[in-house]
């Protein structure tokens, strides 16, 4: 019985030469040449493996820290910060909205002072950091660069990135605040004042993760991811920035599920169509403006509650088609995810299966194994035509904007979710140890658990800085912010001024919420 595609199209039991195109040659490329497809860099991972990126965070700034040090120690060659929601929707620890959600699933960060915690002992000239973060990015940022100061290292020597992508949060996530057009215009100060103060720093990561964990199939996770992204280099552009001052330094973030094959062609895919657009659409010259480089993420969606450990395996084959499809960095999940916060030695673990990858295979041995491969390049001229396809029917909408206006991508990602829920109900769709191989007796597992006393902790901590810090400064500080989110200025100068005089998350967040106004999605539904 012949298979489908986790995009739909279907698998054929047996591929050949009659199944790759006559242009293969043009269409490949060379390793680190247009159209890209090979990867984006000549040698790959023959000169020095991906970087290991291992996504930690939560309750207070000091525990947070513990892991990451933990983490350096082990190896982990780069850090990613996850958020309590709090956070990422640009509340402080002590507001009203943020009762029962603080350090639950993310570190709190309030303010300069827990980022200095954050990071203590860390040393930020040689880790490069990501953080996941969108709506008040460019405040975590300014935070980071003020303790990288602080450490003697220069805003040219920080590397890292912000996720930074709001227009999937619209789409698939929700940790959005302000309305679209205001959103995309912090971004694009985002884009120009890294260019200067911050050059070595990737200004967005464009998540097709978030979309995929939702229910996008691969197709539609990197449609829509792509389509994002042009309409944030339009955006650019149409502020006035040059494509080639900004676009070195954009990124992508994708999932990696564990079916291998359709992911490697799908990394390969949408390298080659980004390669297109950039050149074709934009003008791009600096072939780094053509080069998609991104992070993945292996697949939580995937990751089950019953038999953890089998969550291992997973991880395995997840991060191998990563690895093949040719990642630049990669997070692991940990075993104990789909239950609690990763344990220490759920998350070491995962580290460890990336460095066996690394280490112990022959991966790294030669670049893009699977190019030539008759069901790869098949799978991968599938994925790059129905991804075509979806985005040309977003820029019939009128862009990535206009088809979140009218909930044209929600919709699409809701129905191949349902699509995939029923499969697993019916058990056309395996799981193993939840639909088929259940265990009749599951090992008990003690969770990782946030003490509930950090929100009381962090709202003394807040209370003692608003006592200590100078009101009147604090308050000028925002003032000035909100005169440029009035006008046309880069509003990051004054932002950075008033988180330098501890002005906190939420008074910053607030006084542009003051100013923008937030989204309300009744507005377009």
């Amino acid at each position: 019985m012949a298979r489908a595609a986790e995009s739909g199209f279907p698998i054929k039991p047996v591929y050949g030469p009659d199944d790759l195109s006559p242009d293969l040659p043009q269409r490949l490329g060379a390793p680190g040449e247009f159209p890209y497809t090979r990867g984006v860099y000549p040698s790959m991972y023959t000169g020095r493996p991906w970087t290991m990126r291992q996504y930690a965070g939560f309750g207070t700034a000091k525990e947070s820290n513990e892991r990451y040090r933990h983490l350096v120690a082990q190896g982990t060659g780069g850090l990613s910060v996850a958020f309590d929601l709090p956070t990422q929707m640009g509340y402080d620890s002590d507001d009203p909205v943020a009762s029962g959600e603080v350090g639950k699933v993310g570190v709190a960060i309030d303010s300069l002072e827990d980022m200095r915690l954050l990071f203590d002992e860390i040393p930020l000239e040689s880790v490069s950091t990501s953080m996941t973060i969108n709506a008040p990015a460019a405040v975590l940022l300014l935070l980071y660069a003020l303790v990288a100061e602080e450490h003697g290292v220069a805003g040219d020597r920080l590397t890292g990135t912000i996720q930074n992508d709001v227009l999937k949060e619209y789409i698939a996530r929700g940790t959005y605040i302000y309305p679209p057009d205001r959103s995309l215009r912090l971004i694009t100060n985002i884009f120009e004042y890294c260019r200067t103060e911050l050059p070595r720093w990737n200004t967005i990561s464009i998540s097709g993760y978030h979309m995929a964990e939702a229910g996008a199939t691969p197709v539609q996770e990197i449609a829509f991811t792509l389509a994002n992204g042009v309409e944030y280099v339009r955006a650019a552009v149409e502020a006035g920035l040059a494509v080639d001052d900004f676009a070195p330094r954009l990124a992508f973030f994708f999932v990696s599920r564990t079916t291998l094959l359709e992911e490697v062609a799908k990394f390969r895919a949408a390298r080659r169509i980004w390669a297109g657009v950039m050149a074709e659409q934009f003008g791009a010259k600096d072939p780094k403006s053509l080069m998609l480089r991104f992070h993945t993420q292996t697949a939580g969606v995937q990751l089950t509650a019953q038999q953890p450990e089998v969550n291992l395996v997973r991880v395995a084959v997840q991060g191998l088609a990563a690895v093949l499809g040719g990642t630049q960095s990669l997070h692991t999940n940990s075993y104990d995810e789909a239950l609690a916060l990763p344990s220490v030695k759920a998350a070491t673990l995962a580290l460890r299966t990336q460095q066996v990858l690394a280490y112990e295979t022959d991966v790294t041995a030669t670049v893009d194994p699977f190019a030539g491969s008759y069901v790869v390049e098949a799978m991968t001229d599938e994925v790059e035509r129905g991804a075509l396809a979806l985005m040309a029917q977003v820029e019939e909408l009128g862009g990535a904007v206009a088809g979140i206006e009218k909930g044209f991508q929600k919709s699409e990602i809701e129905r191949s979710a349902y699509d995939v829920a029923l499969g697993i109900d019916s058990g056309e769709r395996v799981v193993v140890g939840l639909n088929r191989y259940r265990s009749e007796s599951e090992e008990r597992y003690e969770p990782l658990r946030v003490d509930p006393a950090i929100e009381a902790d962090q709202r003394e901590r807040l209370r003692v800085l608003r006592g200590k810090r100078d009101g009147a400064a604090v308050e000028r500080a925002l003032a000035e912010l909100k005169q440029a989110a009035a006008g046309e200025a880069n509003v990051l100068p004054p932002m950075r001024t008033a988180l330098k005089e501890l002005a906190t998350v939420g008074e910053v967040c607030g006084a542009l919420r003051e100013v923008w106004g937030v989204y309300s999605p009744q507005e377009f539904f």
